[in-house]
């Protein structure tokens, strides 16, 4: 008899990352909830039109979801950020949480994969994941978590994220063994937008920011333009230079260029589908439908990374009958 494929259900799910991830282990996908409007746009342009959106988690009917095996969510992470204000379970959007767990109490699903940002580790001391992990286990799952880096999974993105999988303990056949990967990428590949912005690195803005008081007689515009595919991360007041990787995409702030024959180019937001793992296809289906680089980028900034979660998604599926 044909074995059935594993059902899930893509819950804060942005752009569909993790449900491109999934899908590739052969997953089937039943729907998604998603608030954002222009998330849930780019999401049906890369997924079909017809996909159903079941809204706001904290206010969906459980009685109105399909059934599904499998939970998948990166659920808010502003709220444990170091870059946020870390109000934690204070902050509204640190309630969704708990709103994924009714569901998953409700609806007795099986099996669920998390992500988050890596400041929920150490959040409150540690109390915030221990709460988490904790509600998790009472509520029947066995519990397994590990901070995972993109960069090591065949993107030159570092990105560190905490991953959280669990089944039901009935459905454990063997400890969780997280898949460890090495897999290394060349930025060369990535910046490949012929339509990425260009700068105009003479500009005051730029000699400002090189004359700052953090930053005044380390950098010369002229020797950094020299550093061919060399990335420029101008988010915080100190200029940071990288080779052959990305910092950290972030929603909240676009401040990453990169050098590339002797010009000063803006990460573009095609080249930031490719930097968490989205196929060239999807990047070019997101340029065509003009989909702007700003939003594009904040989008990404809220990804997963697709490699990730497919290699986090065997990590579960090789423990579970």
């Amino acid at each position: 008899m044909r074995k059935s494929k594993l059902k899930f259900m893509d819950f804060c799910s942005g752009i569909g990352a993790g449900r491109l991830a999934l899908e590739r282990n052969g997953l089937s996908c039943v729907g998604h909830c998603e608030i954002n409007k222009s998330a849930d746009k780019t999401y049906r342009l890369f997924f079909g039109e017809n996909e159903k959106n079941y809204g706001d988690i904290m206010n969906v009917n459980c009685k109105a979801l399909p059934n599904f095996d499998l939970m998948l969510a990166g659920f808010p992470c502003q709220s444990f950020s170091i870059a946020g204000n870390r109000n934690g379970f204070g902050d509204e959007r640190g309630q969704v949480f708990f709103g994924l767990l009714k569901i998953l109490k409700e609806k007795n699903v099986k099996y669920f994969i998390f992500e988050n940002v890596k400041g929920l580790v150490n959040h409150e001391n540690g109390e915030t994941l221990k709460r988490i992990l904790t509600e998790l286990e009472n509520a029947g799952y066995s519990v397994s978590w590990k901070v995972l880096n993109s960069i090591n999974y065949g993107v030159p993105q570092m990105r560190e994220r905490i991953y959280i999988i669990g089944a039901k303990t009935e459905l454990i056949s063997k400890p969780f063994v997280w898949s460890e990967s090495n897999s290394t990428a060349n930025l060369e590949d990535f910046l490949i937008d012929k339509d990425a912005p260009l700068m105009n690195e003479n500009a005051p803005v730029w000699n400002n920011y090189l004359n700052n008081d953090i930053n005044k007689g380390k950098y010369n515009m002229q020797d950094i333009l020299k550093n061919d595919l060399c990335v420029i991360d101008k988010k915080q007041r100190n200029l940071r230079i990288y080779h052959n990787k990305v910092p950290t995409l972030c929603a909240g702030n676009h401040s990453i260029y990169s050098v590339k024959n002797n010009r000063l180019y803006k990460i573009s937001g095609y080249e930031g589908l490719l930097l968490q793992g989205f196929p060239k296809e999807f990047a070019e289906r997101a340029k065509a439908h003009g989909i702007s680089n700003n939003a594009l980028l904040t989008q990404t900034g809220n990804a997963m990374t697709v490699p990730v979660v497919e290699a986090v998604g065997k990590t579960l599926l090789s423990s579970i009958k």
